[in-house]
């Protein structure tokens, strides 16, 4: 996909933003939406009078509790999208190695934490009715995943009970099928622990957690993954953009070459005017 005009004026846009040093500082706002100390979201509300858009971000790390908002780049993007004009609601999730974390924790929580938005809407001025997942890796995976969770039987041990309507989801280098992941024993097998199985053995666990066996997700989605991704592999974008779009859904893909894992989630990087122009498109 070459840059639209759209992109190209969001460059423009960011541009003064790129070499300034973003905001290092806790977020604003620190709330749980659950008894569990890993059950909160840091929320980055935008200048301005709302009701502001919102991006719910999920970070990644392989679903690993190593890797949590402090050290997989929540805060930067948190400010980052702030400053672009959504508040910001970045989630915490019990993550494999966590007590509750895992199967079938790690997705209730997601629920949860989006679900909470209700909450928030009425004190932090939000628009409930402009809300965009965006994901990142297993952030990523979660995010696709919500988005199709919609469609699971109600005796599912995964199945949401409360789901908030989202407009789009912006997918960067999302772990999009958990059984390709499996297979290749990506990260040292991180999707078999996650979901405590293996293909093999619990395949209803990976039929209804991963974002490919959902599809068609019936939300707009937006993938966006560099060419030189060596923890996910952009060809993985490829054939989920692929299947995605053959089962009727409205998915496209931004190819960013030359770029690596992590870029897309840095607002000074060249990707950033990309994810913003994909959560506008």
């Amino acid at each position: 996909m070459s840059m639209s005009e759209h992109e190209r004026d969001l460059r423009a846009r960011v541009g003064s933003l790129a070499v300034l040093e973003l905001p290092t500082e806790p977020a604003p706002f620190r709330i749980p939406y659950g008894s569990d100390p890993n059950q909160f979201g840091d929320l980055y509300p935008p200048t301005g009078e709302g009701a502001h858009p919102v991006a719910v971000f999920i970070h990644g790390g392989y679903w690993r509790a190593r890797y949590d908002v402090g050290n997989a780049g929540s805060g930067h993007v948190g400010w980052g999208l702030a400053a672009a004009g959504y508040a910001a609601w970045c989630l915490e999730y019990r993550r494999s190695g966590n007590a509750g974390g895992g199967w079938p924790g790690t997705f209730h929580d997601i629920a949860a934490g989006i679900a909470h938005l209700r909450v928030l809407a009425g004190t932090h001025a939000l628009d409930l009715s402009r809300v965009t997942l965006v994901g990142h890796s297993a952030g990523g995976h979660l995010a696709l995943w919500y988005a199709g969770a919609r469609r699971l039987p109600p005796e599912s041990a995964i199945a949401i009970r409360d789901w908030l309507t989202v407009a789009r989801v912006v997918a960067l280098a999302p772990v999009s099928d958990l059984r390709a992941s499996s297979v290749s024993k990506a990260s040292n097998g991180a999707a078999d622990e996650f979901l405590g199985a293996t293909p093999s053995s619990a395949p209803e666990r990976f039929d209804s957690a991963s974002p490919t066996a959902l599809l068609p997700l019936g939300v707009r989605t937006r993938v966006l993954h560099g060419t030189l991704d060596s923890s996910v592999p952009f060809e993985m974008s490829e054939a989920y953009v692929s299947a995605a779009g053959a089962a009727g859904d409205d998915v496209a893909l931004t190819r960013l070459d030359g770029m690596e894992h992590f870029e897309v989630i840095d607002p000074k990087s060249d990707a950033w005017p990309a994810v913003l122009a994909a959560m506008g498109d």
